[in-house]
């Protein structure tokens, strides 16, 4: 039987000695994420991976490729929600666009594989709350979306639209060949206003504030996209798009409306409650 990884030998430990917490160079990294999150809402660590580890995520992700999930829906608002007919047809709740990407779920990385052990490894999550100066993040407690991989085959996109969390980390695990950008506007909407005007600016084509952002393989990227636009463009290139993505939050207990994930990724569970916990009031 073949040794898996440790942990601490999926990550680019040289670099990024996250579980070394009196190391000065974890401090800087700290303050490295700090500084961008505060400049616009996102941050990134290059190569933060090993190869090994890297190429561990990529081979579980490749293997259960025929298992994603594509949503029939193949047009949706950027609040991934059914709409509001009692709104104008052009107000963004009523902006439907296309969505061709898929999911690979949570419950289908079992304890054993690397991601899920990554994923509740206690030094990565403290590391992630000092980065996004938090006192304490929870494991999102989504048995279907804690941890998932968005996959994005050529000709795939995925269009403008908001997460359900404050802020989501994501590693690149293989980038479309050309396409599949990262394009973000930040803080476009807060906790207390939807920002609609400002929504539909960018759905009618105003990119004044949107950023791209060209990421590689192994990358690590911090993004508080609960408030910030964005979308994948469209894969162009002759390869899949795969890219890891890990959900946490500051209370315990939180997992995605009943209909959200549905609607993304075609099963609920007995979590999946209407009167589940909010972090907010915003529509999603």
């Amino acid at each position: 039987m073949s040794s898996r990884l440790a942990c601490n030998e999926v990550i680019n430990h040289a670099a990024y000695p996250i579980d070394e917490t009196d190391n000065p160079a974890r401090q800087q990294v700290i303050e490295q994420v700090k500084r961008e999150l505060a400049a616009d809402g996102c941050a990134v660590l290059r190569s933060f991976f090993s190869e090994a580890g890297l190429q561990a995520l990529l081979a579980e992700a490749t293997q259960r490729k025929s298992e994603t999930y594509y949503s029939p829906r193949k047009l949706c608002n950027v609040y991934l929600n059914d709409g509001k007919p009692e709104f104008p047809e052009d107000h963004p709740l009523n902006v439907f666009i296309p969505r061709t990407n898929g999911f690979i779920t949570a419950d289908l990385f079992g304890e054993e594989t690397t991601a899920h052990r990554l994923y509740y490894w206690d030094p990565l999550k403290q590391f992630l709350a000092e980065c996004l100066g938090k006192d304490e993040l929870f494991i999102y407690e989504d048995p279907v979306s804690n941890m998932i991989v968005n996959v994005g085959k050529p000709g795939q996109q995925f269009n403008w639209h908001f997460d359900t969390n404050e802020f989501t980390i994501t590693m690149l695990l293989q980038g479309a060949s050309s396409g599949g950008i990262f394009e973000y506007v930040p803080g476009l909407r807060s906790a207390e206003d939807e920002c609609y005007d400002e929504v539909k600016g960018v759905l009618d084509g105003d990119r004044s504030r949107v950023k791209p952002l060209q990421l590689n393989a192994g990358d690590l990227q911090f993004f508080l996209g609960r408030f910030s636009l964005h979308q994948v463009t469209e894969n162009t290139g002759d390869n899949d798009r795969l890219l890891l993505i890990m959900s946490f939050s500051e209370k315990p207990g939180m997992v995605g409306s009943k209909a959200r994930v549905q609607n993304l990724y075609g099963k609920v569970t007995e979590a999946h409650a209407e009167n589940t916990v909010r972090a907010d009031k915003l529509v999603d």
